[in-house]
């Protein structure tokens, strides 16, 4: 009898219970066997350290978006050996870097499959230069592949598309990156960058939520060498200053900036609103701009100014 077909069955879904040592799902009210004899999906081996689990296993590595195939293409190596690890000899090492070439070759037939390997070439470059985390490069080149599926990439720079995935994935997944940061890895220049981002945000429906101010404290804390309890008072001060309004319209770092200026100054670990705003990516005037309107607005007092 099958669990899903068994209508004059009265056990409630939630009391169903499975016993894998006998393959059967049973009720735990009743006692009623539902279904019974259930084909085990899990390896017919057992492995009891994590050695012996990768040594037995017979699948693959998991899929990879950061490379145009997933990963799921062969690679024959450069070491010249054959399978006992003894070196090829001169005859056979070129019949092996035909087989090498052509296999290349076999990896990219079409047009999506260059610009996808092109793409994702330069998103692991900028990705590394900007210390960004797998899940963010993950993220990053499942959207640049929705952009590619919907033709958003014919006609425009694969480096400034590739930017603009980059920054949209950041801001998904709460990473502080400026836009100014990313374009300057690229040859495109920040307003291409702005354009192609405003463009997948429209087309994708990419979900991207509002910048807040309090995911920049901590990298520009860090940068600054200032102490926990200082990042947390300018954690402190950005959420007062978005209780009364005074975050809304205005540039998450440089509101950052000033927050970790005026801590900076309360807890006495000093430092110039030039070190702050070059660490930042604002200018001075933007710091000062900041600083001024969050001591008048939350009445902070400043001592030895």
């Amino acid at each position: 009898m099958s669990k899903e077909n068994s209508s004059d069955t009265q056990c409630p879904p939630d009391k169903i219970i499975f016993d894998a040592d006998r393959g059967e799902y049973i009720c735990s009210e009743t006692g009623e066997v539902i279904e019974e004899r259930i084909v085990d999906q899990g390896p017919e081996w057992r492995a009891f350290t994590p050695e012996e689990k990768e040594k037995r296993s017979r699948v693959g590595g998991p899929l990879n978006q950061t490379i145009h195939d997933r990963g799921l293409s062969t690679l024959i190596d450069w070491k010249d050996k054959d399978a006992i690890g003894r070196n090829l000899d001169p005859k056979r090492r070129l019949e092996v870097l035909r087989w090498r070439k052509w296999q290349i070759r076999a990896r990219i037939q079409s047009s999506i499959d260059r610009n996808l390997a092109q793409a994702m070439n330069e998103l692991e470059r900028i990705g590394n230069l900007l210390g960004l985390p797998k899940s963010v490069k993950d993220e990053g080149a499942l959207i640049y592949r929705k952009a590619v599926e919907k033709g958003l990439v014919r006609g425009r720079s694969i480096e400034s598309v590739v930017a603009a995935a980059i920054y949209a994935s950041c801001r998904r997944m709460k990473i502080a990156r400026t836009l100014d940061e990313i374009a300057q890895y690229t040859k495109a220049n920040r307003k291409e960058v702005a354009r192609c981002y405003r463009l997948l945000l429209r087309e994708l429906n990419v979900d991207v939520p509002v910048s807040d101010p309090k995911d920049y404290v901590t990298r520009i804390g860090s940068l600054l060498g200032l102490s926990g309890a200082s990042m947390k008072l300018a954690a402190e001060i950005l959420e007062k200053a978005k209780n009364v309004g005074l975050t809304a319209g205005k540039d998450p770092a440089g509101l950052a900036a000033a927050a970790i200026y005026i801590a900076a100054l309360l807890n006495e670990e000093r430092r110039t609103q030039k070190e702050i705003a070059q660490v930042a990516g604002v200018t001075e005037v933007t710091v000062r701009n900041r600083y001024k309107e969050l001591i008048q607005e939350l009445k902070i007092e400043i001592q030895n100014q």
